[in-house]
């Protein structure tokens, strides 16, 4: 059958080679560029995609032609924007560089839904009546490729949050051998709250895991804000790593201030929950630099990303000293060198498990 259309070098590449992008972002800007080599007046575009994530109703990304630059943007479940229609997503934003042309991506080809992708277009001009058609033609073209990059996007959002984001790139690069790992420089943070047993004991499961949930909310948040990431979730306990990527300070100083927004954020909850006759969740929190084996490690048909090491195990030691010295936070003399924010020295303390005593610093208020 003879299809009327004219896409040039754009139609070929959807075809033959766009699957093999690296992502949602590089495909738009990549199709973007081809349509405007075709001729097309286009000022901007805008791919939507629905994502199974937990709190990440759909991701659109935005491409602007003056620059070939593409920026990200967030849906959440919950949110006017994680609840509009997918092509409003994009739609506002398009609107501010020109006349809007959009698509649901392979609109023909099956039954339009809720989750198709789709695609828009800003135009530096308005589109004539055939290059709106070729753009239609685009989005048809573009339903095999864009089911393909759809689904490495899906299972992308599905392990980062199974997983956290560095593990799994590595599980999305083939790290899956076991006993594959690295060994990295990073600044710890093991955090815990106290009394959760006695908690547990005393009040309803969903009032359990709502608090659970609350305070893993506030530490994971503090921890992904300053560049971090959760390698675990323990129980009621939260390991995590801020990787050394340059100076060794810059990722202390990144786990301290984690943990005073996390401490701040958890000052705010305790308020709530007396105004609602719940009780305060205490917390401790340590912090440590060091190095760990950072891997794939467990069974043969029962893998998981973790990290261990003498570190790991010293900066849960520490934590376990929170309560024995009355502190919220301690802080190791690895990290005291590092950071430039002033601490309290509490002395030099013996670790179980830990061949030689430890220098305990701690925050002047905690």
């Amino acid at each position: 059958m003879h299809l009327p259309i004219d896409l040039r070098g754009s139609l070929a590449w959807l075809v033959d080679e766009a699957a093999a992008a690296l992502g949602p972002d590089r495909f738009l800007a990549a199709l973007g560029g081809r349509l405007l080599a075709d001729g097309l007046p286009l000022a901007g575009g805008a791919l939507t995609l629905a994502v199974p994530h937990p709190i990440i109703a759909r991701q659109t990304w935005l491409w602007r032609a003056e620059t070939g630059a593409v920026i990200e943007a967030l849906g959440f479940a919950g949110s006017p924007l994680g609840q509009a229609p997918p092509s409003q997503a994009g739609h506002d934003w398009l609107a501010g560089l020109g006349p809007v042309h959009e698509d649901a991506v392979g609109a023909g080809l099956a039954e339009p839904g809720p989750d198709r992708p789709v695609l828009g277009w800003a135009g530096s001009r308005p589109f004539g009546s055939a290059e709106a058609g070729r753009l239609r033609e685009a989005a048809r073209f573009a339903a095999a490729p864009l089911a393909a990059l759809a689904a490495r996007a899906a299972l992308a959002a599905l392990l980062e949050a199974y997983l956290g984001r560095r593990s799994a790139a590595r599980v999305q690069a083939g790290a899956l051998r076991r006993g594959a790992g690295e060994t990295i420089r990073a600044a710890l943070l093991s955090a815990d709250l106290r009394d959760f047993t006695a908690l547990s004991e005393a009040s309803e499961p969903a009032a359990v895991l709502a608090a659970l949930d609350a305070w893993f909310e506030r530490v994971a948040g503090a921890v992904h804000a300053f560049g971090g990431e959760v390698l675990k979730f323990i129980g009621d306990g939260v390991l995590a790593v801020f990787p050394v990527s340059g100076a060794p300070a810059e990722a202390c100083e990144a786990a301290l201030r984690a943990v005073v927004a996390a401490r701040a954020g958890m000052a705010y909850l305790d308020m709530v929950r007396q105004t609602q006759g719940l009780p305060a969740l205490p917390f401790g929190a340590a912090l440590h630099l060091g190095e760990i084996l950072w891997g794939n490690i467990g069974a043969a048909d029962r893998l998981d990303f973790t990290a261990i090491g003498p570190a790991i195990n010293l900066v849960s030691r520490l934590e376990g000293l929170c309560r024995p010295l009355g502190r919220s936070v301690l802080i190791s003399g690895a990290v005291a060198a590092e950071v430039a924010t002033p601490l309290v020295p509490l002395g030099e303390h013996a670790l179980r498990g830990i061949a030689a005593p430890c220098a305990v610093f701690t925050l002047p208020d905690a």
